[in-house]
């Protein structure tokens, strides 16, 4: 089997042979260039995979027999960093290969191996269309993609290889995004998973008529790793909720019948009692819907109008869904602290008009809604208003920061972690392979006008306005957002006469995966929110 690892957190990932007979692992690429994405052909024979071993930059297409180490080549020079192999096709001639450029856009190329030629195959256009994954139907002759084109949301469709376009759309009375696929072997079926209001729901549809199967209805969660197996009638899916951790489940499709395989380890706590999360729906103050997911502490144990952290996502582009909390279950259930995970605007599963809406100039948009999230959460009388906190790692740490300048009189402390504090530096530090793909997002730094906002919204140049204690966690090798953002921010807080709890752990990158560095982290954070938000 083949696996891949990294060191320190720095997410240069290396792929690894490892031999089952006597359990030795072979290392497989160069050592010091980022191998990602792994892909075995159908025979098992090839695997294609990314690297940015060429130059640093930019993710060309490699090709290796991991039996034979020596046989890895470079198969496909590319530009950019945002390119993925999705899928081979059957007579093993051909890749799929993705082009991510934005949140917004992408594209779809096939790739012959024989001739060495790559060709686009998705259409240009005047608007941005993203087509996100994809797989070869049973003849090759066509794909399973899925697609925003012509629609607000991402839709499941059918590609015609030879006209190079859409034949059929397959999931357009699904008024939401599709977020995985899996085409069984045989090409019979498709099982794709819908993103409703942050909640997976499975949906089985048969390829020949476009008809959607009887499915039975899988437990509120957000499900993950769809497969099939290879007689065609067994789905494979992992499944978490905010009362299970992800565990492994299956559907029959001949007796309709879902098995769950696993029982998650929660350390000897009954999952079943943890807190089920609320949607939250408000109207932010342009008017704009929007919806968050608030957990409340058990009101026997903990009665009265109770604390409140809010926990902002990362991305931009990410999406707050109701999933098992871990550890953080410890707030809700033993501190009393209810938690809110806002969806504002620039978040996914909303739509791609809602996705772009915090974009370049009307990036602190989606600050202000916080603060809209703010008010509409004052007014529920089972939390108290004078007790709010804001937390949120990488993005969702610039919106920590950008929160308590813009709303620190309502907010008791903040938790920035590995966030962005200057967007001018980070452009300039972040890994070179992502620097493009970032810029289309936050604005090109190059651009004397864009320059100037960046720098006047970015949370350095405003340290002196964070008047409430606020805590910074950073891995010292984090590729994303470099150590350097947290330092200078910590320092800016300091100068200005500000309280600043910093945590910096050596061997981490873009958060703390070690189990001993992940529990320090968190018995800090408990202390801070003692210290800081609970106390009267």
């Amino acid at each position: 089997m083949l696996y891949a690892q990294d060191t320190g957190g720095g997410e240069f990932y290396q792929l690894y042979r490892y031999d089952l007979a006597d359990g030795r692992s072979t290392l497989l690429t160069d050592g010091k260039s980022r191998n990602v994405g792994a892909q075995w052909s159908r025979s098992g024979k090839w695997v294609a995979y990314t690297s940015t071993r060429r130059n640093g930059k930019d993710n060309d297409i490699r090709i290796i027999d991991p039996v034979e180490p020596q046989s890895d080549r470079e198969a496909l020079q590319v530009s950019g960093g945002g390119w993925s192999v999705l899928d081979w096709s059957h007579d093993e001639q051909k890749l799929l290969l993705g082009e991510y450029i934005s949140a917004n856009e992408s594209n779809l190329h096939l790739f012959d191996l024989k001739t060495g030629k790559a060709e686009r195959i998705t259409p240009t256009a005047d608007v941005k269309i993203m087509w996100a994954g994809g797989q070869f139907a049973a003849d090759d002759r066509s794909i399973v993609t899925v697609t925003d084109q012509g629609a607000e949301f991402q839709r499941l469709a059918q590609f015609d290889l030879a006209k190079r376009q859409t034949t059929r759309v397959l999931t357009e009375m699904i008024p939401w995004d599709i977020e995985h696929f899996d085409l069984s072997p045989d090409g019979r079926t498709i099982a794709a998973i819908a993103n409703v209001e942050g909640s997976s729901e499975l949906r089985l549809i048969d390829t020949a008529t476009g008809q959607f199967k009887e499915t039975p209805r899988v437990p509120v969660g957000v499900m993950s790793g769809l497969e099939w197996h290879e007689d065609g009638v067994r789905l494979g899916f992992s499944l978490n909720s905010a009362t299970s951790p992800t565990d492994a489940w299956s559907l029959d499709l001949s007796t309709n019948k879902l098995t769950r395989w696993t029982e998650s380890e929660t350390g000897g706590l009954d999952a079943s009692t943890f807190s089920e999360p609320e949607l939250v729906k408000i109207k932010s103050f342009d008017g704009l819907p929007m919806s968050g997911f608030l957990s409340r502490p058990n009101a026997t144990r903990f009665p009265g109008r109770r604390p409140c952290l809010i926990m902002i996502h990362g991305g931009p582009e990410g999406q707050a869904q109701p999933m098992f909390m871990g550890r953080y279950n410890y707030l809700l259930n033993e501190l009393g602290i209810a938690t809110f995970e806002p969806n504002v605007r620039g978040s996914s599963g909303y739509g791609k008009t809602f996705l772009t809406l915090d974009n370049g100039m009307k990036r602190e948009d989606s600050v202000r809604d916080i603060g809209s999230f703010i008010d509409a959460l004052a007014k529920d009388d089972r939390l108290d208003a004078t007790r709010f906190a804001v937390t949120g790692g990488s993005y969702g740490g610039y919106m920590s920061l950008a929160s308590m300048i813009h709303y620190g009189d309502k907010l008791r402390c903040g938790v920035d972690v590995v966030g962005i504090s200057n967007f001018l530096t980070f452009l300039q530090n972040t890994q070179d392979y992502r620097r493009d793909l970032r810029r289309v997002e936050y604005g090109d730094e190059r651009d004397a006008s864009m320059s100037g906002f960046l720098a006047k919204i970015s949370p350095t140049a405003r340290a002196g306005e964070i008047k409430r204690p606020l805590f910074i966690v950073q891995g010292k090798n984090d590729p994303r957002v470099p150590v350097g953002e947290a330092r200078q921010m910590m320092d800016a807080v300091r100068q200005a006469g500000g309280t600043t709890w910093y945590l910096e752990a050596a061997d981490e990158g873009h958060g703390f995966a070690k189990k001993k560095n992940a529990d320090f982290f968190f018995m800090s954070l408990v202390q801070f929110l003692t210290e800081h938000l609970l106390k009267s």
